[in-house]
Formats: C-alpha cells, structure tokens, sequence
C-alpha cells in the first residue's frame, strides 16, 4: 500500500481550496456591475442566479450566468478526479477517491452559495451542483434533466421544475441498476450524497415552496420581466 504523506495530504486540501474559488466565482454579481452597473442580488428574487438574471437582465446573460455556474461546478469535480485527487485513484484507493470527490462537489457549491467574492451572498447552487453532478453521475443525468424539462413545459416554474429533478435524482440513482445498466455500481457513500442533494435543492426553494403554495410563485418567462428603475448601464 502506498504512503500518505503530508505533501499527498496539502495536494488534497490544494483541491478543496480550488473548488472553493472555483465556486466563489459570483457570475451573475460580475456580469450585472460590470456590463449593466445592476446588482441583481437587489433586484427580482434577489437571487445570484440563472433564473433572476434572466428576469432582471435579459435572456442572454442569464443563458452565459448558466452555463459558467454549471462549468464551475463540472470543473471542479474534473480537476479533483484528474489532478488533486488523482493518486488515490491510481492507489486503489477507490472509496477514498468517492469520499474525495463527492466533498469537492460539495465544496464548490458551499462556494457558489457563500462567495469570498460576493460578500458571501451568492445564489442557490442549483446550477452548479448540476455541473458537479454531471462529473459525477454521467449515467442518469439526461433522466434527471428530462424530469425537469417535462415540469417546465406542464408548469412553467423554474423553481418547481428544479425541486421535482432534485427530488427523482436520488430515486433515479437507487434504480439506476434495474432499468439503465445491471452493471451499474450504487454505492452508499454515492446514495448518500444524491439524498443530500435533493435535501439541499429543496431547503434553498423553501420560500418558492412557500409561494407556490399560496399561488404567489412568478411563471418563468425567456425574457427580462423585472422594471428597474433609473437603470444604469456602464457605458
């Protein structure tokens, strides 16, 4: 068996710390100061998101605040299975590569909700825990991703359609082996971590929850829906 060493063990911190930034990167703070001299976090939903940078700013930042929260979350899990943590792997050590890369998800997201960069106020992480989860669960994310899409086209609400994923990603993951592959492996520590996710995207949408059921919640719109007054756009 291989040593752990104190160089083996900062390589591993090195990775929990560049998930960290990776996910403290406030895409939706940067592009509404820097392009438009809005704060979305002050406006609609207040919310560092896709889905509130769509309604304060328009369809295309929204769609560019999307895919860099979702790289975030895919690059981070990337370099903890290729470079960081890539040793444990090589070792044999393949629990303790799970357990690895699994908090590296984790982190990132903690990062993405609580920003270095941002004051610590950032968004829900829905967008990159998604990232995270297609590094991490290749197999079913296209199911978890049709679940969604199917509750946007019955519903029209961003946040129903995220809990209703959140909530068949866990379930999809434990059936995985009876309908998608028999050769697919279900291991605890990977169960455990999509039940956590689910709980997670659930208790960030807890006042969506809210204002769904009192009929409160806004139907998404592919467009900017929220009026800002003596709007000010960098020049």
């Amino acid at each position: 068996m291989e040593q752990f060493t104190i160089l083996k063990a900062l390589q591993l911190f090195s990775g929990a710390v560049v998930a960290y930034f990776l996910g403290s990167i406030p895409s939706a703070v940067w592009i509404g100061k820097n392009f438009y001299g809005i704060d979305v976090r002050k406006e609609g939903s207040h919310n560092a998101g896709a889905t509130n940078t769509i309604r304060v700013l328009g369809l295309i930042p929204g769609l560019f605040v999307l895919l860099l929260d979702i790289v975030k979350g895919w690059f981070a899990v990337y370099l903890s299975s290729n470079i960081f943590g890539s040793f444990l792997k090589d070792w044999g050590w393949i629990n303790e590569f799970s357990y690895y890369s699994l908090a590296i998800a984790i982190i990132v997201v903690i990062g993405h909700a609580l920003p270095i960069f941002a004051g610590f106020k950032g968004g829900k992480g829905v967008a990159t825990m998604l990232g995270a989860v297609i590094g991490l669960f290749h197999g079913i994310i296209p199911f978890v991703l049709a679940v969604f899409l199917l509750t946007f086209i019955l519903t029209h609400y961003i946040s129903l359609s995220s809990i209703m994923a959140a909530i068949s990603f866990p379930i999809l993951y434990l059936t995985s082996k009876l309908w998608l592959s028999k050769n697919e492996d279900i291991t605890l520590s990977m169960a455990i971590f999509a039940v956590i996710v689910a709980l997670f995207i659930v208790w960030t949408h807890r006042k969506n929850i809210k204002r769904l059921l009192n009929h409160q919640e806004p139907k998404f719109k592919f467009k900017r829906t929220v009026k800002i007054e003596n709007q000010i756009k960098k020049e």
